[in-house]
């Protein structure tokens, strides 16, 4: 058993203004298993690679054991299994791998097969393995259940629950309330570490939540109550001083020494006033607030988008999945659920138009404009998603020009029927310069006055050009 202690850690990206981390401190215990939560952004992959001494920072942290990291990078995918986790744990013996697969309930069969024909969620499982057979190494685990389905989420979990020596980054509540004993939150303001699994934490942070809020409304009633006393103390010193003033004879000593009291009262109220706003602003330091998500799509003109009649996706001359048919409609959500290598993305890439070996039949809307977002950014099928996004920018481009084209005829013809003078005609040209091509800019710019039949000519004569 040792510690691994975080002393005074101070991190920004160069590019960044704001600090990440300031002067954090916390220790954990090597033999954990570590949940690590925090809202999007808050910095959780940031610290994972602080372990990892992949950026500079200020402070110390101190640790020894030997950090690896998960997801680990698999260069060659086309790779036998066996081979690949040979480079994970280079000592761990074939036996203990079969061993750590079958809790894992992966066949053994997976490793003499090329890396890339596993499923995503085999290849979690058998990476996962591998890296818990390396002793004397602390691991971290960055969302391992991405690519993962409940059945084998569940597997996963009570396999983490037989280790020790881990921070597991999650945001699946049941996942981590499975295999995890305490908890690293970072919240808006700190980073805490409290004992037990997620539910013990989330209970305590909303019970601290509901406190801080409801000294807040306590704390607002009390500066609103001493703002008006404030201000009615203000008005009287005022009111007090103006009498000085006036005919008759009057104690102008005593009425300024009043004032003065009663405006040195209202100063007193003020301080206890702005003492209070700065005790209310160290309240709700670390409440959460949860923004609405709003989606909005595009309308379409059938009520049927998509359609599916008897498809079965075919990877090495063999069936994936049993014939699957159903219709998509407008303003339905549908789930589609199934164990890991059933076939749910190869239906999915179908559905975006790529070409997958398959039988059946697979209906899109016309015109529909479709959204998709992958399980992985990177490799063969990103490259193709650019392509296909490209495709559709330089469309969607090409229809902007052409209402650009529209508008700049449109702006000619107007200047020949009004007849604007020549310097009223340069100002338009000069709005408009900055969203037309050079070639345009420069006819447009040299057209003048009652010129302006003699550019609508040219920039005619100039668009069929690009239009061939």
């Amino acid at each position: 058993m040792s510690m691994i202690r975080v002393e005074n850690l101070t991190f920004a990206y160069p590019s960044s203004y704001d600090n990440i981390f300031e002067n954090v401190n916390f220790q954990i215990d090597t033999d954990w298993k570590l949940g690590f939560v925090g809202r999007n952004g808050r910095g959780k992959t940031t610290f994972l690679n602080l372990l990892l001494g992949k950026y500079e920072y200020h402070g110390k942290i101190q640790a020894s054991v030997q950090f690896d990291y998960f997801p680990y990078p698999v260069n060659n995918k086309n790779r036998l299994t066996t081979d690949i986790l040979s480079e994970v744990c280079p000592l761990a013996e074939e036996w203990e791998l079969l061993r750590e697969l079958s809790y894992l309930e992966v066949r053994d069969d997976v490793l003499w097969r090329p890396f890339f024909t596993l499923s995503n969620g085999e290849q979690t499982k058998v990476l996962l393995a591998a890296l818990f057979l390396n002793d004397g190494h602390f691991l971290l685990i960055d969302e391992p259940t991405n690519h993962l389905d409940m059945k084998a989420r569940e597997t996963v979990s009570a396999y983490l629950k037989r280790k020790k020596g881990f921070i597991l980054v999650s945001h699946d509540r049941c996942f981590l309330d499975g295999c995890v004993d305490h908890i690293l939150s970072i919240n808006r303001s700190n980073i805490e570490v409290q004992s037990g699994n997620f539910s013990t934490w989330f209970t305590n942070f909303q019970r601290q939540q509901e406190f801080e809020l409801a000294q807040n409304v306590k704390l607002k009633k009390s500066i609103d109550n001493m703002q008006k006393a404030a201000k009615r103390t203000s008005v009287w010193s005022d009111r007090i001083e103006a009498s000085k003033y006036g005919n008759g004879p009057v104690d102008r000593g005593y009425i300024g020494h009043k004032s003065a009291k009663m405006m040195k009262r209202s100063k007193a109220i003020k301080v206890r006033q702005q003492r209070a706003i700065e005790e209310k602003s160290g309240l709700l330091k670390n409440l959460e607030t949860v923004e609405d998500l709003k989606i909005a799509p595009l309308p379409y003109f059938s009520d049927t988008l998509v359609t599916f009649s008897d498809v079965v996706p075919i990877f090495d001359g063999k069936n994936v999945c049993q014939p699957i048919s159903f219709t998509v409609k407008q303003g339905e959500r549908i789930a589609l659920d199934g164990k890991n290598g059933s076939g749910k993305t190869s239906l999915l890439r179908l559905l975006v138009g790529q070409q997958i070996e398959h039988r059946g039949t697979v209906a899109i809307g016309s015109g529909m404009i479709l959204s998709y977002v992958p399980q992985e950014q990177h490799g063969e099928y990103q490259q193709r998603l650019q392509a296909w996004d490209t495709s559709r920018m330089i469309r969607v481009r090409r229809a902007s020009e052409i209402s650009l084209e529209i508008s700049i005829c449109s702006i000619a013809v107007l200047i020949v029927a009004t007849g604007l003078s020549e310097t009223m005609y340069v100002f338009v040209s000069s709005e408009v310069r900055h969203g037309i091509s050079t070639k345009v800019s420069s006819v447009f710019s040299a057209t003048a006055g009652t010129e302006a039949f003699s550019f609508i000519s040219s920039y005619a004569c100039f668009r069929n050009r690009r239009c061939q």
